[in-house]
């Protein structure tokens, strides 16, 4: 993809002169994923029992393992962000807060951010044109009924086509996530249905630092997690205050952090970089808002 800018301009600093943006990042996929019993040609492959069936049957283990991130992941998720009076970006599945109404409120009472993370968890990379706008419209439009604010901007199941960004600026969205290239939003060019160029918040996530690395391999405890989640922040922090400002981003999963052994890591994770008067944790809204306001796009091409 096209940057329209040098990635991270050294006069560069966040809100009140803060060199480290810290985003804490909330999946809700849990009641979205693949159902035979809901019109799915094939289940969601079985997470922790390690099984993927041959054939399309509904697997009730499964479907219970995901509405374990809604029962008990999502209660002890907020306490730890209350309790540490931390915003958060929540990328949410439209019919997941559909069916837990409760989290769409919870949600926006803490005034935090709603990202589309799609209606139902679906890879887009396999739809047509017609099709991914009206996923993604689908999902705006029950964010904004199940927490009263529309979502400003979008995380793809895995993959985006060619003109995911295009349908995002033709629908008024503001920042899109999709990319793992840096520690610094950029400005990317995208090419409109009329062969003109508009610039798109490109705000950087990571997998690395995600608890998704609980089961994939090679495989973290929540000891080693911890651990890389610190110096991941340390490193940047460090780097922030010396070479230009950086961001941090803190992926979290409902299903896999909510459990009781792992809960602790985020924690203390929260309360470790909490200390520090430099860094600037806020909902990814805010850091497109902040970094677009500082930072021209070059009309370069």
């Amino acid at each position: 993809m096209q940057s329209w800018q040098d990635p991270a301009p050294k006069d560069f600093s966040w809100l009140d002169g803060k060199k480290l943006a810290l985003s804490i990042v909330v999946n809700v996929e849990e009641g979205a994923e693949r159902r035979i019993d809901e019109g799915d040609k094939r289940p969601e492959p079985v997470d922790e029992l390690g099984a993927v069936p041959g054939k399309p049957i509904r697997i009730h283990g499964n479907e219970s393992n995901y509405q374990y991130g809604i029962n008990q992941g999502a209660p002890r998720v907020l306490r730890i962000l209350n309790e540490a009076n931390v915003p958060a970006t929540w990328t949410v599945c439209g019919q997941a807060l559909e069916k837990a109404r409760w989290l769409g409120k919870a949600i926006a009472e803490r005034g935090d951010e709603p990202c589309n993370h799609g209606h139902k968890w679906n890879f887009t990379a396999f739809m047509s044109p017609d099709e991914e706008r009206a996923l993604i419209q689908k999902g705006t439009k029950s964010i904004l009924e199940t927490t009263g604010r529309r979502p400003s901007g979008w995380l793809s199941r895995y993959l985006h086509t060619d003109i995911t960004r295009r349908i995002l600026l033709e629908q008024g969205y503001s920042y899109h996530m999709d990319d793992y290239s840096d520690d610094f939003p950029y400005w990317a060019a995208t090419e409109m249905e009329d062969g003109s160029m508009r610039p798109m918040v490109i705000l950087p996530y990571a997998i690395d630092s995600n608890d998704m690395k609980f089961w994939l391999s090679p495989s973290f405890t929540p000891d080693m997690w911890l651990s890389y989640a610190k110096r991941t922040f340390d490193v940047l922090r460090e780097e922030s205050g010396t070479l230009g400002a950086r961001m941090m981003s803190l992926g979290l999963h409902l299903r896999i952090i909510g459990r009781p052994g792992r809960i602790w890591a985020f924690r203390e994770f929260i309360e470790y970089a909490n200390q520090f008067d430099d860094v600037w944790i806020a909902t990814r809204e805010d850091i497109a808002s902040h970094f677009a306001s500082n930072v021209a796009p070059s009309t370069a091409s």
